[in-house]
C-alpha cells in the first residue's frame, strides 16, 4: 500500500509538472506571466549556484527557527502557569480570546515602527502568530488530563511540579507536539510574509526583488524553494512528533498499521 501511494504521488507530481510545461507553450497562459516548467527548473539551477540565494535562505531559516523556538518556549511555560496557578486561567481568558484572533500581518506597521527591516521585526510577527498555536494546544492538553490520575497523584503526596512532570506533561505532550507542528508551518508563512512586505533579508525579499525586476522565472523558482522548504519542515515536524510520542497509543497504532 505504501509503495502504491508513493507511485501515485510521483505520477501526480509528474502530471502537474507536465501541465506546467504545456500550458504556457500552447498559449493558454502567456510565458511572460507563467514560464514553462523547464525554464523555472533552469532558473532554480542557477539560483542554487548563487551565493546570494544561500545567504537569503539562511536569513529565512534563522528567522523561522528563532521565532519558532521562542514561541514554543513561551507557549509551554505560559500554558503550564495558566493551569497551575489558581484562577489565573479564568482571569486571562477574556484577554486571550481578544488577542488571539488579531492577524499577525496587522502588526506589520508596529513591527516596522519599532525595528524597521531588522530581524526583530520578523521575530515579532512569527512569535505572535506561533505562540497561540502552542498555548491553545497546551490548554487543551491539560483539559484532557485524567481526573483519576490527578487525584491519585495527590493522594500519594506529589507536589505541584511533580504532578506537572508525571501527570500533566505526559497527557499534554501529544497536544503540544501537534501545536509545534502547526506552529512550524505558521512560522514559515509569517517569515516569508514579513520578508515580502517589510523587506527584511531573506527569500521573501529576494522574491520581491525578482518580481520588481521582471525576472519571472527566477521569481517562480524562489517560490518553488519556499514550497519545498515548507514540505521539508512539515515532514521533519512529523518525524519529531512520531519519535517524541513513540510511547503514545496513536503513534503505536500508526506504526502497526
Amino acid at each position: 500500500m505504501k509503495g502504491l501511494n508513493t507511485a501515485l504521488g510521483a505520477a501526480g507530481l509528474a502530471a502537474f509538472l507536465a501541465l506546467g510545461e504545456v500550458v504556457p507553450r500552447v498559449g493558454i497562459v502567456k510565458e511572460a506571466y507563467f514560464p514553462p516548467t523547464s525554464k523555472i527548473a533552469s532558473a532554480l539551477r542557477d539560483e542554487l549556484t548563487d551565493s546570494a540565494f544561500w545567504s537569503a535562505l539562511g536569513d529565512t531559516l534563522t528567522g523561522w527557527a528563532l521565532g519558532l523556538a521562542i514561541a514554543v518556549g513561551a507557549g509551554i511555560v505560559a500554558g503550564v502557569l495558566l493551569t497551575v496557578v489558581p484562577y489565573l486561567r479564568e482571569a486571562t481568558a477574556s484577554t486571550i480570546e481578544f488577542l488571539r484572533p488579531i492577524p499577525s500581518v496587522a502588526l506589520i506597521p508596529l513591527a516596522v515602527l519599532l525595528y524597521g527591516t531588522e530581524l526583530r521585526s520578523v521575530l515579532l510577527l512569527v512569535v505572535y502568530a506561533s505562540f497561540w498555536q502552542i498555548l491553545i494546544q497546551v490548554l487543551y492538553g491539560v483539559q484532557d488530563v485524567d481526573p483519576v490520575a490527578e487525584e491519585t497523584a495527590r493522594s500519594y503526596g506529589l507536589g505541584t511540579w511533580a504532578r506537572v512532570r508525571h501527570v500533566l506533561w505526559p497527557s499534554a505532550l501529544p497536544y503540544v507536539m501537534t501545536g509545534v507542528r502547526l506552529a512550524a508551518a505558521v512560522a514559515l508563512i509569517l517569515t516569508i510574509t514579513a520578508e515580502l512586505v517589510i523587506g527584511a533579508p531573506g527569500l521573501g525579499a529576494t522574491i520581491m526583488v525578482a518580481q520588481s525586476s521582471q525576472a519571472v522565472p527566477e521569481m517562480y523558482a524562489l517560490i518553488v524553494v519556499t514550497g519545498l522548504l515548507g514540505l521539508v519542515i512539515n515532514v521533519g515536524a512529523r518525524t519529531v512528533e512520531r519519535r517524541a510520542l513513540a510511547w503514545h497509543q496513536s503513534v503505536r497504532g500508526e506504526v502497526t498499521v
